[in-house]
Parts: C-alpha cells; structure tokens; sequence
C-alpha cells in the first residue's frame, strides 16, 4: 500500500539506506544483548538484589521505552527527512544511559537511570524501519526481517563482546567506557544515512498526521495484530530476562559459557528472519505467524523439561530461531495495514504495545520465580505464545492475509 507521498531519488537502489539502517541496528543490540544477558545478571548478583528487585529495574527500562516509541513514530513520520538525526540521537542517548548506570551510586539511583536505559533504544526503530517500509513497500516482510537480522548479529556478538569486557573492566566499568564507542558509531551513522538518498512519505502537516493517527486507532485488523504481539511480547520478555539469571545461577554456568549458548541461539536468528520474512511476503503473514508461535511456545516447554546437557542447548539454539523473527513478522503484518504516510507510527505503536506488555511480564515473572523457581517462567512465557497463536489463528481473513498472498 504505496502512499502519493512516497518517493526515492531516481535511480537509487536504496542499498545505502539499507546497510546504514542494518549496521546501526547491529550496534545498538550489541549493547542491548551485552546488558541483558551478561552486565544485567552480574549486577543482580553483585548487588544481592531479589527476584522481584531485578524484575523491577526491567519494567523500569520497559516502561520509558514503551512513552517514548510513540513520540518517535510521530517524529519518523512528520519529520520523515531527518532519520539520519533520529538515529544518531538514539545511539548516542543509549551510550549515555549506560554510563548513568554504571555510575549509579545505589539502587534509587539506578533504578532512575534504568529509566533513562528506555529512552535511546526505543528512538531507533519507528523512523528506521518507517524508512525502510516507504523504500521498499512491495518487500516489506523482507526488509524489516533484514533489519530484524542485523539486531541478531548484534545480539549474537553483545554478549561475547561485554563477557571479555566485563572480566577485564568488571560490570560497572564496562558500561562507563561503553560511552564513547556509541558516541562514534552515532556519528558513523548520520553520516551514512545523510549521504543516502532520502525517502519522503511522512505526514505533510500536524493535522494530516493525526487525521492518518485516528484512521489506525480505527482498524480493527490492526488493533487486533497489535494485541497478538502485544501477547508475544509477554511472554518473550520474560523468558528473555531470566533466561540468563536461570543459566548463571541456578545452573552455575560461568560467564563465557552463557555467552556461547547465547550467541550461537542468535547465530540461528540471522538465517532466519530473512527466509521468514520473504515467505510471509509470499504466502502471507497469517500462514507464517501462527506456526512460528507454536513451534516457540514448544521450544519454551522443552526449555522447562529438558536436563542441563547437549538437549538444553540445542532448545536454547533452536529459540532463537523466533527470538527477533516473530517482532519482525509482526511489524510487517501492522505495516500493511497502513499507508506511506504513517510507517513510523505504525511502526511506533507495535513496538509500544512490546513495550507496555515487556513492562508489566518481568515483574510478574520476578513473582513466578520467588514463588516456585526460575524456570518456571519458561512455561508461562509458553502460555502467553500459545494464547496469541490461537486467538490469531482464530481471526477471520483480512487484507493482510489475501494481499500478501495474491
């Protein structure tokens, strides 16, 4: 669905936009991963924190990321020629907020910077993939899933890159001198983006932004695409969270150990997303989404059954197959549901609902894990997937599902 508004410089094969847009995002879950899977378990534990604490300063970060978001679907969309400083500003934002943290004298203090932790990443995905799905509107599942993909190389590299960090500078210094490399990737960024042609197709007044905005909040196809992810993002977030408290403590793994499991489970990601999202592109997006969440949700109860062996790795690989996949197929079912003009904010109100749901799932995770053990978070992250496939597979057919499958 192109808008009138969307055009590229004549010519322009959109490779540049795509790589500046893939590498950034690389980066940015390069410190992502780094944070959740290795920094965020040693501070745990070396600040004796409870379940329920740590469960807190999650739903901290997922609370400012879930505001924020919607702002910078408004500022992708209205502002459509300035992604190359909205991007550069979620980089930078990002590098800086880990550094508050890591010099956050006590648990107030921290808890107030993990507040800021939600700002900058959440800055980067509405104007990053609005550009992408203005550029490209008729491969717009495998776009957003390369995007997707450049968040798993990141994902893969993080945690082996901040576990040497952290043996050598410990948590609290690796996120101090985690500073100045996001300031020059920043950089690095808006350069690239500034030198690629630009996409126009955002919203050409304050009125027609809002006009388009209460268009969306009128779709019901999109609503319900919205709750479904909204669902996912529940009981992803939580097995995301404790996954490494589970592999660090309960199972006493050391840190290299975890960090190898972990990155090779997004090793499989980056193969995947992109299959996943040219399928979806071709057989549409139903007929791959509801799959995908029951094999996930399969994957999760395994994870709660299986012995620590050469099983539980192979499910902790075999997971990450769906890990940045199902957020990818998920934005480009939400991204056909509107037109050029409102990319970013659609993009914007899918990783919202992510957020608000990720805000609320640790917490309650923290209580699961106090009241009965660490893994059973695996079986209600199981619960909440299996609950958003069948509800999906149960919605009746849509635009969606005959548009990208003609």
């Amino acid at each position: 669905m192109e808008s009138k508004h969307t055009k590229a410089e004549k010519g322009d094969s959109g490779v540049l936009l795509t790589f500046a847009v893939v590498f950034g995002h690389a980066v940015k879950h390069i410190y992502i991963a780094g944070f959740q899977t290795i920094i965020f378990p040693e501070m745990k534990i070396a600040l004796g924190l409870s379940n329920v604490s740590f469960g807190a300063l999650a739903t901290a970060r997922q609370a400012t990321s879930g505001i924020t978001t919607l702002g910078a679907g408004y500022l992708g969309d209205r502002f459509s020629g300035q992604t190359s400083l909205l991007l550069a500003v979620s980089l930078a934002l990002m590098g800086i907020s880990y550094f508050l943290v890591g010099t956050a004298p006590n648990y107030l203090w921290l808890f107030l910077a993990m507040l800021v932790v939600g700002l900058g990443p959440s800055i980067y995905h509405p104007p990053a993939l609005g550009a992408l799905s203005r550029r490209f509107p008729d491969r717009r599942g495998l776009m957003i899933s390369l995007h997707g993909m450049g968040g798993s190389i990141g994902e893969a590299l993080g945690p082996l890159i901040t576990a040497v960090a952290v043996t050598v500078l410990l948590w609290d210094g690796t996120l101090r001198w985690s500073l100045a490399p996001a300031l020059v990737i920043a950089g690095v960024v808006w350069i690239l983006m500034s030198k690629s042609a630009r996409v126009e197709g955002g919203a050409a007044s304050f009125a027609e932004y809002f006009g388009s905005l209460g268009g969306l909040f009128r779709n019901r196809q999109l609503v319900s695409i919205l709750a479904y992810s909204g669902l996912r993002s529940m009981g992803q977030s939580a097995v995301v969270i404790f996954l490494p408290v589970y592999l660090r403590e309960d199972l006493g793994l050391s840190l290299g150990r975890m960090a190898i499991y972990l990155a090779l489970s997004q090793v499989v990601g980056i193969g995947a997303q992109p299959i996943m999202g040219s399928l979806s592109d071709r057989l549409g997006r139903k007929r791959v989404i509801v799959p995908c969440l029951i094999a996930f949700s399969a994957f999760l109860v395994a994870l709660y059954l299986v012995q620590p062996g050469p099983l539980m790795i192979l499910v902790i690989v075999g997971m990450g197959a769906f890990l940045y996949s199902m957020q990818a197929l998920f934005l480009a079912a939400a991204s056909d549901l509107g037109g050029a003009e409102m990319q970013a904010t659609i993009s914007s109100m899918t990783y919202a609902m992510t957020f608000i749901a990720a805000t609320i799932s640790p917490i309650t995770a923290g209580f699961i894990a106090d009241a009965l053990q660490v893994k059973t978070v695996f079986l209600y992250g199981a619960i909440l997937l299996l609950i958003s496939a069948v509800l999906y597979a149960l919605q009746g057919s849509s635009y969606v599902e005959r548009a990208a499958g003609e």
